[in-house]
């Protein structure tokens, strides 16, 4: 239901546009054009073209354009609140109106400079519109993503910009509303919090189309990112919890004391993951192969597993060969280059190359004339890395990514027999997602002061894993996703960047 939205949504705005490029004498097909539609109307109402390229920006890009249309507007004559609303909120309604109504008409640059305001307070009124307007926007309908690492390739790319569709699973209202526009949980260039904790909202979220499925691709809030080290590199990339596991608690207050903070649940870092299993069922990785419920769960036609790749004779592999020969990209974040190098290195240290590559990539590879076998790698079993880094860090589990499980993923309204054997799994959910205390006593549970040996969830919770199965930090090493952190459903790439616009990415679903 959120794409048919988005979609109708789409071709009224750009159905509007070509009506209103008519009646101002630009060649009508060019709003049918992304960006160079806006560019038209960047010339034709002599804003300064930096304006235009300042739509690039992630984020901001949202505000600049809707401005864009609002100055667009103007020119038609029509300065009011009412028509600026309009053109923000509904503009896949308003745009056909002006573009074909008889009653409007293209005014020109006068329209702007008879009017009782001045052009420059007109252009100041327009803009604190667009950013009221373009904050509602991205807080309840989409906002603008872009993939900063290489854990969903080749389903995703480094610096592919998506839209986050948030009409999917019914809109989240904001937790804590006092935060500055535009940017997440830190201001530009530095660590500043971008928000106030001074008001404080409980989880709400407004009637959704669809809950999240499996397979999805979801965008959510780092569930274990809430206490955080607020230094360059740390964050989520080193988390609180994990620094605390590796070094102790105390060693960490004792060098980071002053730069821990404690997130809102809305305010953690956004991820990007694919959902494998939601609510009531049951995962398992064996070697390699993710179950649900006892069945191969269906792989990404653009998921990545590592493999070991052994030439015959020494031969060493041309990459940028197998690009232009064999369709086989051979590809790492963006920093190909680098990339290749390491490659070469280990491969003549140790006479093989250990890639990340499809199914169908690997299958191709393997077929070549100088290629000796293709070997699916599987992870061995360390038990210090079991107990840092992976979910529910418990290295007698003997759990490692390759082969890991049984896990059940908690559902709204189900009851569970708690255990010594799950109470490491699920004692996070209790306490910091469902907010009950939760205290262990000669073998006894006490939740909210009363002994128990069940208890039952207040929200459905999800299991997340990247495409780039090897390459992810996902569930495996931080558990379960609360339906409290789901920002929103992945649904289109509208731009995507590599030395150039990759233009064959543009406007694609994402599946």
């Amino acid at each position: 239901m959120g794409w048919i939205i988005f979609f109708v949504a789409t071709l009224g705005w750009h159905l509007g546009i070509y009506g209103m490029f008519k009646k101002a004498g630009i060649e009508p097909w060019k709003a049918l054009v992304p960006f160079y539609n806006t560019r038209c109307i960047v010339k034709k109402c002599q804003i300064p073209q930096f304006w235009f390229w300042l739509q690039l920006i992630p984020i901001a890009g949202q505000f600049i354009t809707i401005w864009l249309t609002i100055i667009f507007t103007m020119h038609f004559g029509r300065h009011n609140l009412a028509h600026h609303a309009a053109a923000t909120l509904v503009p896949f309604a308003y745009f056909p109106y002006v573009g074909f109504s008889k009653n409007e008409r293209f005014v020109g640059e006068a329209a702007v400079k008879n009017y009782k305001k001045s052009a420059a307070r007109e252009w100041i009124d327009a803009g604190v519109f667009a950013i009221v307007a373009a904050t509602i926007i991205r807080t309840f309908v989409f906002e603008a993503y872009t993939i900063p690492t290489g854990s969903m390739e080749k389903t995703l790319l480094v610096n592919d910009f998506l839209f986050v569709n948030k009409v999917a699973y019914g809109p989240r209202l904001p937790q804590t509303p006092l935060s500055f526009p535009f940017v997440h949980n830190l201001l530009p260039f530095g660590q500043t919090p971008s928000y106030l904790k001074w008001i404080q909202t409980p989880y709400t979220r407004l009637p959704g189309y669809v809950s999240v499925k499996r397979n999805d691709v979801v965008v959510f809030n780092f569930p274990v990112g809430d206490t955080i080290i607020n230094k360059p590199n740390y964050g989520s990339l080193h988390y609180y919890a994990e620094q605390v596991r590796m070094f102790g608690r105390a060693q960490v207050w004792a060098e980071h004391g002053d730069e821990i903070i404690v997130h809102p649940a809305d305010k953690g870092d956004n991820y990007i993951k694919r959902c494998v299993a939601v609510g009531g069922e049951t995962i398992q990785v064996k070697n390699g192969i993710l179950y649900v419920n006892g069945n191969v769960n269906t792989i990404a036609p653009g998921a990545q597993h590592s493999y070991d790749v052994l030439m015959k004779n020494s031969t060493p592999l041309d990459f940028e060969q197998l690009k232009e020969n064999h369709d086989i990209e051979v590809r790492v974040d963006n920093d190909k280059e680098n990339y290749y190098a390491r490659m070469q290195s280990v491969f003549q240290e140790y006479g093989y190359y250990p890639l990340d590559l499809t199914e169908t990539d690997a299958a191709k590879l393997e077929k070549l004339p100088m290629v000796a076998s293709v070997k699916r790698t599987v992870s061995n079993y360390d038990s210090a890395f079991s107990a840092i880094k992976l979910f529910p860090y418990d290295a007698s589990l003997r759990w490692t990514t390759d082969n890991y499980g049984p896990v059940y993923i908690p559902q709204k309204g189900a009851t569970i027999t708690l255990s010594a054997a799950n109470i490491a799994q699920y004692r996070r959910l209790i306490t910091n997602y469902e907010g009950h205390t939760l205290e262990e006593s000669n073998g006894q549970f006490i939740v909210d002061g009363k002994p128990t040996t069940q208890y039952t969830f207040a929200y459905n919770y999800y299991w997340m894993m990247g495409d780039n199965r090897d390459q992810s930090q996902d569930s495996r090493f931080w558990g379960f996703v609360p339906e409290t952190h789901v920002v929103g459903k992945a649904s289109l790439i509208w731009f995507s960047w590599e030395n150039g616009p990759r233009w064959k990415r543009l406007f694609n679903s994402i599946k």
